[in-house]
Formats: structure tokens, sequence, C-alpha cells
């Protein structure tokens, strides 16, 4: 039985991870910034005061965690001369700085009992990069990045990372969309509700990815789809990521020689 404690469980997947979890007999400490049914601790991952009340609470309830999964975040982007910087420096203290404050809040603990699991919600957004969501594709590229730099630094001490990486699902992720580009955030949010995935769906793959042991959880056949391309013909890949771009260009009237 493991002890984890999951971010932005109130609803999403967040809520679908923390189901699946206790589904299968582990014990779950389940936070989001806002009280509400299904939250066990209110906890805004942008304050250190509340990282340190979770660590607290942690220790109280079980005197330590076997997973630390950081899975809140919001939605954004724009096209790069639309999106302010103001959007930009939102999304990453989110999106980045969430992780960040929670694993340098967990690591001691995690240090102390020789063992651990980082599981740190980033998007296929991190590892292949669609026009019009540059501040999104860069923070969730930073938290790639940042989760294989905890897992090689934090290995001594028996402490694992992995970072999931899924593609659209349904998920009411897009109501926490900001941004002065509102014609990527139509077609984000027609992504979104399209897509045949559910968050239970991506749960389940996430429990099984983080069971085996895996460094990059790619929990979703379009994402590994996306992902073997980009590898495997990246010609091929710079064709579909321009001729999507070309589309945004067009709906939005914003084209070389013309006007916006």
């Amino acid at each position: 039985m493991a002890r984890v404690l999951v971010t932005g469980a109130a609803s999403g997947l967040g809520a679908a991870l923390t189901a699946a979890y206790r589904e299968r007999g582990d014990e779950v400490l389940a936070t989001d910034r806002v009280a509400t049914a299904g939250v066990d601790l209110v906890l805004d991952i942008t304050s250190d005061d509340d990282w340190q009340g979770a660590v607290a609470a942690v220790r109280e309830r079980w005197g330590g965690l076997d997973v630390l999964v950081n899975n809140a975040g919001v939605a954004g982007g724009g096209r790069v001369d639309v999106c302010s910087l103001e959007e930009w420096q939102w999304i990453t203290d989110i999106n980045l700085f969430g992780a960040v404050r929670g694993t340098r809040a967990f690591v001691p603990l995690l240090k102390e009992q020789g063992s651990g699991h980082l599981v740190n919600v980033a998007s296929l957004a991190g590892l292949v990069h669609p026009a019009g969501m540059a501040s999104y594709n860069a923070v969730k590229a930073a938290v790639v990045a940042f989760t294989e730099t905890c897992g090689h630094e934090l290995a001594p001490w028996g402490i694992r990372a992995s970072v999931v990486c899924p593609s659209y699902f349904r998920t009411n992720l897009m109501d926490s969309m900001q941004g002065s580009d509102a014609l990527v955030g139509q077609v984000v949010g027609g992504l979104v509700e399209r897509s045949p995935i559910s968050a239970e769906d991506i749960a389940a793959a996430v429990l099984a990815g983080v069971d085996a042991g895996h460094d990059v959880i790619v929990p979703d056949e379009p994402a590994r789809q996306a992902f073997r391309l980009k590898w495997a013909d990246r010609p091929g890949y710079d064709a579909v990521m321009r001729d999507q771009a070309a589309k945004l260009q067009a709906a939005s009237g914003d084209r070389p020689g013309g006007t916006r």
C-alpha cells in the first residue's frame, strides 16, 4: 500500500488519479487550492508556506511519503507576438515552479527515508511543440527536463522521478485557460472536447507507467504516434507542424504580406 499526495485533485486528471490510487487500496492525500468535496488539504502550489504545511500534514498522518504527484496546472498559450509577458509569467509560476516548489519541499523527507517517487504531469507539449503554444510548450518542456534531472540527482537516495506527457484528453483544464490569443484557446478547446480519451484512461496508464518505473510516460496512442514521428521522420514532423501553423495563421488573417 502506497502513501500518495496528489495536487490539483478536485477535478480532471487529479481526481481520476486520486480515485485510481484509492481503488487499488493506496492511501491518498488529495490536495487542491480550494476547499471542496473530495479535497483533504488546501494547497496552493504557488505558496511555499502551503507546501511546508503539506509536508507537516504528511509527517503527522503517515510519517513518510511514497509518491508525490505534481499534477496541478493551468492551460495557456498564444502566438509569440500575441501572448504577453505577464501571461508567460503566470503560466511559468504555476506549471513549472509549482512542481519545483513541491519537489523542493518534499525531497528532504524522501532523502531521510531513502525512497520515494516523484511524478510530474507535463504534457505531450513538452516533447512536441505546435505553433501558437510557445509559453505552454516551453514550461512543459522545462518540466520534462526538471524531472529527468531530479531522477539522476536523487537516484543515490533511492528516489525515482517520472514525467507524464499526455496528448489532448477530456478534462476541465480549459476552465483555467487564460490569454489574449482567443483563437488559440478556441482551437485547443475544440481538440479537448473532441478527444475520445478520458481522464480515467490517462490515470490508468500513469499508474501502470509509475509501477513499471518508466522515466517518461507517454500514456496514450496519439501522443506516442506524434512523439515517434518527431524522432523517426523529422522532415515529416516539421511538415505537419508547419501545416498546423499555416492553418492557424490563415484563420487569424496573420500571414506574410497581409495584415492581422
